[in-house]
């Protein structure tokens, strides 16, 4: 797991929004009130959403902006208590040793004109080190997946848990039952299939440090009805949120299936990129065509094209193995040992592809986009990354993969679903909120909410996480829920409060 904490590191899950016509953060002259819920003392359990985490790291501004403390925050109106959060030191994010950044958890991003870079500077968070002992109403964990909540010792594993975990051997559900809250909120499950998704697909294992492959939903189901059951424990009233996919992040939806234009091939030179198409053409493209068509599967390459964006070379592993196919058939050609080169290369290469009606079959991952065109492990000419050879599976979630992610997240639903309706819990449906900003987006006064990587206004640098504005419209679903549950009347916050971009020195 804790591997995963790189580019955006061991997060989970989803963006929600307002609806298109209903998010207009004008205040109802409505008196605030609780209705039957009790939230003199709130506890927030969860994974990176609930911490605040923004930017590929946790930072003390983007924790202040978490949707827990902003649903406090709304609390305090009617009762609620002190919500006591395990601030990190400063707002450079990540953590140091011995006075130096570790590289496992770097800096937060900040967007520097053209791209995300990380912010310069150490933090002063260091990794290790416990923050002053206490309870804390917010016990989101960044990284962690829903099995982790019941684990004895994840505080050894997880250095997030570790600050301010009780003890060593403390369990995350455990400090926030020792609490005692009067209100909970629970929204978690987005790890348990992130870490595979981020990885490419690529399972490692289930081991509960650096293990990223998707929770069995048998296991979230015993683990996810135990900890709803333990939390609505004597009628006690909560909210919880089924969980979106995870591949209608901006990670996996931003770099285009078909990148490769005569612009970008010829560096900016249209001339020479079309010169460089024909000649990919003639040699590689053409005679690859031509030898998989002769073993039926003709359609795994096809010529690329002067005038439009033309998709990538990737390795296919649910594909037939035609090594030895291509071997032979380019032996008279090129030699037997050149030959049989060729046939690894592209015994199981196709192009990335969209489905008839525009969506999405391939997902080619943010992070592989400074791969595209890179030297790969082969010599000239097959020496570029999707280009003349094939991206390697951690670089593209392929339609297999995008299924058991899919498949997973559905069993994970009717779980949260079945919980929130046995325990008389309300529910935040965060699945059909993302659709929505997937699908046109939503707009609320003057802002317009998408899922566009960087200038949509929901989701930070790291394609995963939300920012300020998109923390807030999490805030304001999870208000909308409550209050339909319970019949208490809180308003939801002005969005336009919130930013979408952090500056690289935050003054306040």
């Amino acid at each position: 797991m804790i591997k995963n904490f790189k580019w955006l590191v061991l997060v989970s899950l989803t963006i929600v929004a307002c609806s298109s016509n209903d998010e207009d953060s004008t205040p109802v002259d409505v008196p605030v009130t609780s209705g039957s819920a009790d939230f003199s003392t709130y506890v927030a359990i969860g994974d990176s959403f609930a911490a605040g985490y923004s930017d590929n790291a946790l930072f003390k501004k983007g924790q202040e902006n978490s949707y827990p403390n902003i649903l406090a925050q709304q609390f305090e109106e009617v009762g609620g208590g002190e919500f006591k959060i395990p601030f990190m030191n400063d707002n450079i994010g990540g953590f140091s040793i011995g006075g130096t950044q570790m590289s496992l958890f770097p800096t937060r991003l900040v967007f520097n004109g053209v791209a995300p870079v990380n912010v310069s500077g150490v933090t002063g968070t260091a990794f290790a080190v416990a923050v002053a002992p206490g309870r804390y109403n917010n016990v989101g964990v960044p990284g962690a997946k829903s099995f982790h909540l019941t684990f004895n010792g994840y505080a050894n594993a997880n250095p997030y848990f570790g600050r301010f975990a009780s003890s060593p051997t403390a369990t995350i559900i455990g400090d926030a039952l020792i609490q005692e809250p009067t209100f909970f909120s629970l929204w978690i499950g987005g790890n348990d299939v992130l870490g595979y998704a981020t990885n490419g697909g690529i399972p490692t294992s289930q081991d509960p440090i650096n293990g990223n492959d998707i929770t069995p939903t048998a296991t979230f189901e015993t683990v996810y009805t135990g900890i709803a059951a333990q939390l609505a424990a004597g009628e006690r009233k909560g909210v919880v949120a089924n969980l979106p996919y995870v591949s209608s992040l901006p990670f996996f939806t931003t770099v285009p299936y078909n990148p490769l234009t005569a612009l970008t091939l010829g560096a900016g030179n249209k001339a020479v990129g079309e010169a460089t198409i024909q000649a990919l053409n003639a040699q590689l493209y053409g005679p690859l065509k031509q030898a998989l068509s002769a073993f039926g599967a003709g359609d795994r390459i096809n010529l690329l094209s002067i005038t439009e964006g033309n998709p990538l070379l990737i390795k296919d592993e649910t594909l037939t193995d035609l090594s030895n196919e291509l071997t032979i058939a380019f032996t008279p050609t090129l030699g037997l040992a050149n030959a049989t080169f060729y046939g690894q290369v592209f015994g199981k290469a196709r192009q990335t592809k969209k489905s008839t009606d525009g969506t999405f079959v391939d997902y080619v991952l943010l992070t592989t986009k400074t791969a595209i065109g890179a030297t790969s492990p082969a010599p000239a000419p097959l020496d570029k990354y999707g280009i003349t050879y094939p991206l390697e599976d951690k670089h593209v979630l392929i339609q297999a993969e995008v299924a058991e992610i899919k498949n997973a997240t559905d069993a994970y639903n009717i779980t949260i679903k079945n919980a929130a309706d046995a325990n008389n819990l309300a529910f935040v449906d965060a699945k059909a909120v993302m659709n929505q900003l997937v699908n046109g987006g939503l707009i609320f006064g003057n802002y317009h909410m998408t899922t566009s990587f960087a200038v949509g206004g929901a989701f930070s640098l790291d394609g995963v996480h939300p920012c300020a504005r998109g923390y807030a419209l999490i805030a304001n679903k999870f208000m909308e829920a409550i209050n339909a549950k319970y019949g208490s009347t809180f308003k939801p916050v002005d969005l336009g409060k919130y930013q979408v971009q952090y500056p690289a020195v935050i003054t306040d």
